[in-house]
């Protein structure tokens, strides 16, 4: 899995011209599946995020969670996180999971990190054209593979 995980002070995503979810102060996380990607990677995934310390603390310096600020946090799923750009300048998308495998592991991510920062996590919707609304508080992005662990 991957993600790309954007401080915010607000996001939004509109489907086909409608508001689908909208978010305050919190996290945006554009979410890629990998064909390899298993349970285990979604569970690291999740506690990692939900700790992650990007949050100023009362001294300016990023040293809060999500959770300890009380912030919200909106999921959209994103298969072009998958892309290989080793050949050519097309992407290929050969490494994205298929729908059976992506859509459970996505459904899945958004309700284990609910209950990880203990309140509703906003959606997109999987496989939607989705316009995505933000504003980086920050900025702050970070990016975060499963399989660079280490």
């Amino acid at each position: 899995m991957r993600a790309v995980i954007q401080r915010v002070s607000c996001a939004s995503v509109t489907i086909g011209g409608s508001y689908r979810s909208s978010i305050g102060s919190g996290l945006l996380i554009l979410l890629g599946v990998g064909h390899e990607d298993t349970p285990e990677d979604l569970d690291w995934l999740v506690r990692k995020i939900a700790a992650l310390r990007i949050f100023d603390d009362g001294e300016g310096v990023m040293n809060r969670s999500v959770v300890d600020v009380g912030g919200e946090a909106l999921v959209v799923s994103q298969f072009t996180l998958m892309a290989s750009t080793k050949k050519g300048n097309r992407p290929s998308y050969i490494h994205a999971a298929g729908h059976e495998l992506a859509v459970p592991l996505y459904e899945q991510f958004c309700a284990a990190l609910s209950a990880a920062i203990g309140r509703p996590v906003g959606t997109g919707e999987f496989g939607a054209d989705m316009q995505v609304a933000l504003v980086n508080d920050g900025p702050v992005t970070i990016c975060i593979d499963t399989k660079n662990k280490e």
